[in-house]
């Protein structure tokens, strides 16, 4: 069992990876801005498991200084803010980006410039004491936090500089029931992986589907 911290996981991405990895018997931490909020978020994760699941709510600090490992799943506009200010209690640790830097007009959703190539990229350059991995990019929450989903056949793309590091996330990729961790190259290479969420919400909102991805021959 590993304590595994979610910051800003008060969202649905958040707390439907939460969910799911406590199921796998992890230890979560849901962080938040409000500890009000990041216990209300975890009594809410609580009522669709098993009793005596170990979900909490922590401010964002405290759950990054608590955690062995730690997701970030905030939104991007407030991302580099949020990891400056816990870079210290992030030292020494595996931090998991899944951040996508999207925008939203009348025709849809698009990809943002994000001056360090990507947002995983902007986690490196702000913690260079942790090693950043990027995962967990294309699941869609609304499967994640659905009870009646027993298996998401998906996989997960992860990327980084440190081979302990992404096979460390590719075996908790795995705790997930269903889904696959495919090792897709360095943080150089997270750019288009961000992007291609927004041709995944294109599909889904064209097909009403929750899309996820498939990589074959592996």
């Amino acid at each position: 069992m590993t304590t595994l911290a979610f910051l800003g996981g008060t969202g649905d991405q958040g707390r439907g990876l939460a969910r799911r990895l406590a199921l796998a018997g992890h230890q979560i931490l849901l962080g938040s801005r409000s500890l009000e909020r990041a216990e209300a978020a975890a009594a809410s994760v609580r009522e669709s498991l098993p009793p005596g699941a170990a979900v909490s709510g922590r401010t964002n600090a405290d759950a990054a200084a608590e955690a062995e490992l730690v997701v970030v799943a905030v939104p991007y506009e407030g991302h580099a803010a949020l990891l400056r200010d816990v870079a210290g209690a992030l030292a020494g640790k595996i931090v998991v980006d899944c951040v996508n830097p999207l925008g939203f007009d009348e025709r849809g959703a698009f990809a943002l410039d994000v001056p360090e190539g990507s947002a995983a990229e902007q986690a490196a350059a702000i913690l260079p004491d942790s090693t950043v991995v990027a995962a967990f990019h294309h699941v869609s929450a609304v499967l994640l936090l659905d009870p009646e989903v027993e298996s998401l056949d998906t996989d997960v793309l992860v990327l980084g500089e440190v081979r302990e590091a992404t096979d460390r996330v590719q075996e908790l990729v795995a705790d997930i029931n269903g889904m696959r961790g495919v090792y897709a190259g360095r943080l150089r290479n997270a750019r288009q992986v961000e992007a291609l969420t927004a041709n995944l919400i294109s599909i889904n909102r064209r097909y009403k589907a929750h899309a996820g991805l498939r990589v074959t021959d592996v």
